[in-house]
């Protein structure tokens, strides 16, 4: 949900023309925006719905749930639900929409919104409260995760979810600054990681992986995803298109391999000239990956990580 910051009607989303042309939107459609945001991607659809056609956003952080409520009470078409990607199929089962949604569009991970505001705790590049939480009002926040989490636990999920090479070495720093005073402030944590990193050139700040790795760890990120990935099978209809927008390795593999394994025959029927129903691939892949162009880059640098990948409901 990488989307550059400003409000609702100045909000220009990632990969908009390709996002708009993989849903291949009717006007009649109905369409699930899972990733709100601030709506970039929501605005654009609705402009292509006829009166008939409807839009459903799901977001789980306040704010952008703030941001949508004005449109939901001036557009009958749209409804902003306070929620996680992870329980789409039961939001499309309260709607009677199993099997009848005509394009669902994921935009994955942190927002720039969520990124520039100090207070949400996500960057290093900003003094805050260590929060990192999408929804703050449920979970726990970053600072008391790190506050009880063993250096074993936190080694593997600096390593895992950020791949970051120094795990081992952060932890520790981690887990000794700790004893002699709490984290709560974004610049501390920041400040242990700098002062731990190997020394020696580096293209980006030491702490930049560790920050990743505790907000997806913290707001269950991946987890999310493949609950998401799994649903969206049955929360389409035939012909309605899955579109997923990543910014990292970790999202994009589990997208990529969802994608492949959802594209073919049940492994006992492959290449059997004929297959039960239950046997044959509920979807097939669109296209190859699209990333941002450079024209897109240059207006919005947080696109440059940016793929998406398009499939079909068959």
């Amino acid at each position: 949900m990488n989307k550059s910051a400003g409000s609702f009607e100045s909000h220009v989303p990632v990969l908009l023309d390709a996002v708009l042309e993989g849903l291949n939107i009717q006007p009649h459609g109905c369409y699930i925006d899972g990733t709100f945001g601030r709506g970039g991607h929501s605005r654009e659809i609705l402009k292509r719905l006829d009166s008939t056609g409807r839009l459903l956003a799901i977001d789980r952080d306040p704010a952008a749930i703030a941001t949508a409520r004005p449109l939901s009470q001036l557009e009958p078409r749209f409804e902003i639900i306070k929620g996680e990607i992870a329980d789409i199929r039961q939001i499309a089962l309260e709607r009677n929409l199993l099997g009848k949604v005509d394009g669902l569009l994921f935009d994955l991970g942190v927002s720039s919104p969520q990124l520039d505001d100090a207070a949400r705790g996500f960057s290093f590049q900003f003094d805050g409260p260590l929060d990192m939480r999408m929804d703050p009002t449920s979970g726990i926040s970053a600072a008391d995760w790190l506050a009880a989490v063993d250096e074993r636990t936190l080694k593997r999920v600096l390593a895992q979810f950020g791949e970051e090479r120094s795990a081992g070495r952060y932890a520790k720093a981690i887990v000794a600054a700790r004893t002699r005073q709490p984290m709560r402030r974004t610049a501390d944590l920041a400040k242990i990681i700098a002062d731990a990193a190997p020394k020696g050139p580096r293209r980006k700040h030491p702490a930049t992986k560790t920050f990743q790795a505790i907000r997806i760890q913290v707001n269950d990120e991946l987890g999310q995803i493949r609950s998401a990935l799994a649903a969206c099978v049955e929360v389409l209809r035939k012909g309605g298109r899955l579109c997923v927008i990543s910014f990292h390795s970790l999202e994009d593999r589990i997208v990529k391999r969802f994608m492949r394994q959802a594209s073919r025959e049940a492994e006992a029927w492959r290449g059997m000239p004929t297959m039960p129903q239950s046997a044959r691939p509920p979807l097939r892949i669109i296209g190859k990956a699209i990333a941002a162009t450079d024209v897109e880059i240059a207006a919005n640098v947080r696109s440059r990580s940016a793929r998406l990948r398009i499939a079909e409901r068959i």
